[in-house]
């Protein structure tokens, strides 16, 4: 084992999926001591984007140099066949951290393929605790926890997304499930005057901004409540459900 706790021998190594804050918070704010213990110790870390990955893991304490980690990328420009690669760490006897752009690794984030090539090769994968935004919409948002999906983003234009938010809204009638799923910054705005405009106006919807974060702001409301109300969360990163 090396100085800092990576293993280098012949046990079977383990790819850790480390969460990491969905904001500009304090890691130790939304963190447990024991994920930012196994964030600090290892050296081999899978990254959905360099830069961010070093500014969590400076924020995290980790004590060696940053720059001295080794660092590789996946992302959506990673092509499949590059991904078994990433697992030469583990196979040679080094614990690897997978973290994505920000809440948990490997939901709604390209890290899965790592986690899947990982099962295929038979080396563990032990999930560790932290934030996952999608959850947190979940739990405060009052709609059905028992059903659900998750859907990712949205299509962007019209009319293929008003097409979907009927589709949705029909699932969620139809199934009693709750619908979930995300938007960027710059199209929440519109997506929300979207969903208004679209459903029926008793249709629940519920808009999460900023979760974890001191700005978090979460509301479920019908449909037509949300009528000329965009401006509630214009460049902010959301997740909405969709209830009957």
């Amino acid at each position: 084992m090396s100085s800092h706790g990576t293993r280098c021998n012949a046990s079977v190594a383990t790819l850790y999926l480390i969460p990491v804050p969905l904001g500009p918070v304090s890691p130790e704010a939304c963190l447990p001591p024991d994920t930012l213990a196994v964030a600090r110790r290892l050296d081999h870390f899978v990254v959905e984007r360099a830069k961010t990955a070093r500014a969590h893991l400076k924020a995290m304490g980790h004590p060696l140099p940053i720059q001295s980690l080794n660092i590789e990328e996946l992302n959506e420009h990673t092509p499949a066949a590059a991904i078994a690669a990433l697992l030469a760490p583990l196979k040679a006897g080094h614990d690897v951290g997978l973290l994505s752009e920000a809440g948990c690794p490997a939901v709604a984030d390209p890290g899965a393929a790592l986690v899947m090539a990982a099962h295929r090769e038979n080396i563990p994968v032990l999930p560790l605790i932290g934030p996952s935004s999608i959850l947190l919409a979940l739990m405060a948002s009052g709609l059905g926890g028992q059903r659900f999906t998750f859907h990712g983003y949205l299509p962007a234009k019209e009319p293929e997304r008003s097409q979907k938010i009927r589709e949705l809204e029909k699932t969620a009638r139809k199934e009693n499930a709750t619908q979930l799923f995300i938007e960027t910054p710059y199209r929440s705005a519109a997506l929300l005057d979207a969903l208004a405009t679209t459903l029926a106006p008793e249709t629940w919807v519920s808009v999460g901004t900023d979760l974890s974060l001191p700005t978090q702001s979460i509301a479920t409301r019908p449909a037509k409540a949300w009528l000329e109300k965009s401006a509630s969360v214009k460049d902010r990163l959301v997740v909405f459900g969709l209830g009957v």
